[in-house]
């Protein structure tokens, strides 16, 4: 269990770096979210790595409830992330239940940088800021070549380099906690036995 916590600290080192870096340039650019949409995470397609939700599974782990986690998550069938709260009957508005321990994609969608088929930097923006926020998102475009968005792949390269094991495939975003939850579960009957009772 020793080194799934050391992983999951140098995971979260990375997730403060991205949050800061790409909520100061959505900051900038006033590309940030909208308040309480939910819209991408009322899609349970959205993909995370085992890696990324290490820290929520091992957190689930200390608050006792990684297994009646795993075994609702076995036998969900909803259409959107499992910790997704909706407000809205549509589920388009809602909110992150583990919002801390969220994995990269949560914390640099919204408005970040990708390569266009010729290698160039492009913004790729979500249609609801796009939408709600035509004016800034156009503003955004013209200073492109001034200020470039930082990359969404550079989130998940850092990851990789972390562990690529456990950072190569990604995942839909419950399958891949499920996988985390499992490791955790896996790892945690080989502790020490002198331990138990306590946070292994």
């Amino acid at each position: 269990m020793q080194r799934l916590r050391e992983l999951a600290r140098l995971v979260e080192a990375v997730f403060d770096e991205l949050e800061q870096s790409f909520g100061a340039y959505q900051l900038r650019s006033s590309l940030s979210c909208i308040p309480g949409c939910g819209a991408c995470c009322n899609n349970p397609n959205i993909e995370a790595t085992v890696l990324e939700m290490l820290p929520l599974a091992l957190h689930l782990y200390d608050l006792g409830q990684a297994e009646t986690v795993l075994e609702e998550l076995q036998s969900y069938s909803g259409f959107a992330c499992y910790h997704y709260k909706r407000n809205s009957l549509d589920g388009l508005m809602g909110s992150c239940s583990v919002y801390k321990q969220r994995p990269v994609i949560c914390r640099v969608f919204g408005a970040a940088g990708d390569r266009d088929k010729y290698g160039n930097t492009r913004l790729s923006v979500c249609r609801h800021i796009k939408q709600n926020k035509a004016e800034a998102y156009q503003l955004a475009l013209q200073n492109l070549p001034r200020e470039a968005p930082p990359r969404m792949a550079t989130g998940k390269q850092r990851l990789r380099q972390i562990d690529f094991t456990l950072g190569r495939e990604d995942l839909p975003i419950n399958q891949a906690l499920q996988r985390a939850l499992q490791l955790v579960l896996f790892q945690s009957s080989f502790s020490d036995p002198e331990s138990a009772g306590q946070i292994a």
